[in-house]
């Protein structure tokens, strides 16, 4: 145990990797260096967080805080504060900013903006073009990476990436596990009269479950053939959830808390226009096969896929609305309300937000409360109960789709390697940095 440290947490319930149980956390140089009973005057600053419990750092591995470009809906700062306001210690964010982020030099633009800029640690998406394709080996491994995203379908320009020789080329280049929006780009050209002036219920019926899945199964049957890991975001359909859970050594899959908790048609009814999102909220039917998907282990992370617009942009008449809903700052709440629930335990949202995101993506330091480890932590009162406040949120857009409702279980605490990024409510100094990967660690 070391002598001193710069922080200790006295008298919380611990979650770690031998379960739940009150222990003191000691922090030194921005890593853990001491669990167990820590002697009082060891620290420079000792923090009694008895009633609480400290969970390993949330990481939302899926992001859109539209820097470079679209500033105005949000920006690499607001983005971050929501999501250490939210109990978020690291993201991962999405490449469709304009300019995309599709080159090395683009990628460093962003992690130049990034650092010590942003409020929680962050890594960045390098978006597949059909240009790229043979630099993609190359740019998954740079600093600040998270790997490849491929747009599948809903997307316009380089970013998107829908025919088959495309995507076999992708695979065949890259080393890393890839990140595919999975919805079919030609079905979806189709359908298109099925949206309906002034009704975004209708995004649903346009946007239907076999454009989900037949994009998936293309997806699987290439991941196969090229034997490479894809990773499959904001899954929303049963028969996917049920065709992924057969291919798990290939695919990994996400859900989000949106599609967890708002189903159709309440929340057109209740939202209208902002509830629209892509892939879309679907029924309470399709709600459960995720949920079963969750509680078998088919799920391997959460995403809050927050992709903010402004309350004015969301205003208009469908269909020339753009999709997509804040969401960072929420994920924390909403899933700690199903966790008291009884839908899912601590543990298994535990490994949903941390330990799950470091296995699929190989992160290196983070993702568990343990010696040697970034000191990444998520804080928790699990007893309290608070309503979602328009006032509380630190994005730019200024609005929730959870906006008036009440959930239990709320983040008091973020601390991002050692650092109290977020305290009762009060945000700290920015200090991010790129998170690591133990595929593209530098060498000596």
């Amino acid at each position: 145990m070391a002598d001193s440290f710069d922080i200790v947490f006295k008298g919380a319930t611990l979650v770690n990797h031998t379960g739940e149980g009150e222990a003191d956390l000691g922090i030194r140089g921005g890593r853990i260096t001491a669990i167990g009973d820590i002697s009082e005057g060891l620290a420079d600053e000792t923090i009694d967080a008895t009633g609480l419990h400290i969970l390993p750092g949330v990481i939302d591995t899926q992001v859109h805080f539209r820097e470079p470009g679209m500033e105005h809906k949000e920006d690499l700062e607001t983005g971050s504060r929501a999501a250490v306001l939210g109990g978020v210690t690291a993201v991962f964010e999405m490449p469709n900013t304009k300019p995309p982020t599709t080159s090395r030099e683009a990628l460093a633009s962003k992690v130049a903006a990034a650092t010590g800029r942003m409020h929680c640690d962050f890594a960045f998406f390098v978006g597949a073009t059909h240009d790229n394709v043979d630099e993609l080996d190359e740019l998954e491994l740079l600093p600040g990476a998270a790997g490849v995203k491929v747009f599948a379908g809903s997307s316009t320009g380089n970013l998107l990436v829908d025919d088959e020789e495309t995507l076999a080329r992708v695979l065949a280049n890259i080393r890393r596990r890839a990140s595919f929006h999975s919805e079919d780009e030609a079905r979806l050209n189709d359908r298109m009269s099925l949206q309906r002036e002034g009704d975004p219920s209708s995004h649903t019926e346009w946007r239907d479950p076999i454009a989900a899945l037949v994009s998936t199964e293309r997806l699987l049957r290439l991941a196969t053939e090229a034997g490479k890991r894809i990773h499959i975001l904001h899954v929303s359909t049963a028969a996917e959830m049920g065709l992924l859970a057969l291919h798990k050594d290939v695919a990994s899959v996400e859900v989000t808390p949106q599609h967890l908790t708002l189903a159709t048609p309440d929340a057109y009814d209740r939202l209208g226009t902002r509830a629209q999102m892509n892939p879309p909220l679907r029924d309470r039917a399709h709600q459960e096969q995720l949920w079963w998907g969750l509680s078998q282990g088919v799920v391997d992370v959460l995403g809050s896929d927050h992709a903010p617009h402004t309350f004015d942009e969301k205003s208009g008449s469908y269909p020339a609305t753009p999709s997509g809903m804040p969401g960072v700052q929420t994920l924390v709440p909403v899933m700690l309300d199903h966790v008291n629930a009884g839908r899912l335990s601590l543990a298994r949202f535990v490994d949903l937000t941390s330990a799950g995101p470091q296995r699929l993506f190989g992160i290196a330091g983070k993702g568990r409360i343990a010696v040697g480890y970034d000191a990444d932590l998520t804080i928790v009162d699990l007893k309290a109960e608070r309503v979602v406040e328009d006032a509380w949120l630190g994005s730019k857009c200024g609005w929730s789709p959870f906006t008036g409702q009440t959930f239990k279980g709320w983040p008091v605490g973020t601390v991002v390697r050692g650092r109290l990024a977020m305290w009762d409510g009060e945000l700290g100094t920015a200090d991010g940095a790129p998170v690591r990967f133990g595929e593209a660690l530098p060498k000596a």
